[in-house]
């Protein structure tokens, strides 16, 4: 394993991270993987409130009882549950409880959408003023930011000089439309942790695909992807989803191979990169935190809709298919064509995708086949 400074905190963190929102429906064997991963010499941890149905910090929590190595954890707080400082504090203890630590090394304000957000983050009395307090207290180490803003909002938050790192959404295949916020924190040496770096598990999902990014005969489409972002200038940590122990090791064995890439393997990944690959839906299902009133499941129509993108409208048509199949879409559910137009997934969508617009693609599709 590699392992990089975290911006000018002092501690070195494995250049793959553990990302806690993947783990399957078994707890034990998800500690057995995080113990795994451990021992493969990852160190960074990353969970959060929520992710697995509530279950992902209770498992590293399990899995920290009997921990082979040394490892940092970080976990989050979200502007959208936890508002006062009070409000964070709770859940900074709440967060200590369940993951069986007496300090979280890194504390995310999560989520942070735009600028007026942010603002309200930093208000007097706000979420902020609570990891401060806690970090004084010592129940925190390092108070971070995750963020879907744009790179020009993020430079904003960055160069006002309140957090030590940032965690956001770059990979292969949208890192031309991300650079900006990479970039600043690197002027400013922040530490960077990258999300979504498969692009939500697209990327494994068509590695035939996705097979231009790779540089290596011998290296899996998925190893390319870790091994393109953890060769990039100022990123510290590609974080990925893992959920057994052989992607524990697809993971891990990104980095045995030069991170470099060259400036060929660059230019030909370049001339195959449009905006719309900075369109894809990465099915992060914020967009399902409230209720629809027409019962969508709009993250799975949204996830087809990806390969009308990428390929063609019959790719969707097949993917929607396959979730009848597996029963994740059920006669009792509402159809795209069902939508109100309400907005409320929209809003909720940290890519601020056109769901609206989408679904109705998607039920123009559905009609033509009918």
């Amino acid at each position: 394993m590699i392992y990089r400074p975290y911006g000018k905190t002092g501690k070195e963190v494995s250049v793959i991270g553990f990302g806690g929102m993947r783990f399957g429906d078994d707890d034990d064997y998800a500690a057995e993987v995080v113990r795994y991963a451990s021992e493969k010499g990852i160190n960074y941890f990353d969970t959060a409130p929520f992710y697995c149905d509530d279950r992902s910090e209770s498992i590293f929590g399990k899995a920290f009882k009997k921990m082979p190595n040394p490892y940092y954890i970080s976990t989050k707080s979200m502007i959208r549950k936890e508002k006062t400082a009070d409000e964070v504090r709770a859940r900074i203890e709440k967060s200590l409880g369940r993951l069986g630590v007496d300090k979280i090394n890194f504390f995310h304000m999560w989520c942070l959408m735009d600028l007026d957000q942010y603002r309200r983050v930093m208000a007097p009395g706000g979420p902020y003023e609570g990891a401060m307090k806690a970090k004084a207290e010592g129940l925190v180490d390092h108070v971070v930011f995750s963020t879907h803003c744009t790179g020009k909002d993020i430079r904003t938050i960055i160069e006002d000089d309140v957090f030590e790192g940032v965690l956001l959404g770059y990979n292969v295949i949208n890192h031309p439309f991300r650079q900006e916020g990479v970039q600043a924190a690197l002027e400013h040496q922040l530490g960077v942790v990258t999300m979504n770096p498969l692009s939500g598990g697209l990327i494994p999902r068509y590695q035939d695909h996705f097979s231009f990014i790779r540089e290596y005969d011998e290296e899996s489409t998925v190893q390319a992807a870790l091994r393109f972002n953890a060769a990039q200038p100022g990123i510290t940590v590609v974080l990925a989803g893992m959920g057994s122990k052989e992607e524990v090791d697809e993971n891990t064995a990104a980095v045995a191979r030069p991170l470099t890439v060259s400036e060929a393997k660059r230019r030909e990944i370049s001339g195959k990169l449009t905006e719309k690959l900075d369109a894809l839906c990465t099915n992060c299902q914020y967009c399902r935190e409230k209720k629809c009133p027409s019962k969508i499941k709009m993250n799975l129509y949204m996830e087809a809709y990806n390969l009308s993108l990428l390929i063609n409208s019959d790719e969707t048509l097949r993917q929607l298919d396959w979730y009848h199949d597996r029963g994740e879409l059920k006669a009792e559910d509402g159809l795209p064509g069902d939508c109100i137009a309400c907005g409320i997934c929209e809003t909720l969508c940290t890519q601020k995708l056109p769901i609206i617009q989408r679904l109705e693609a998607v039920q123009a599709m559905l009609d033509q086949r009918s």
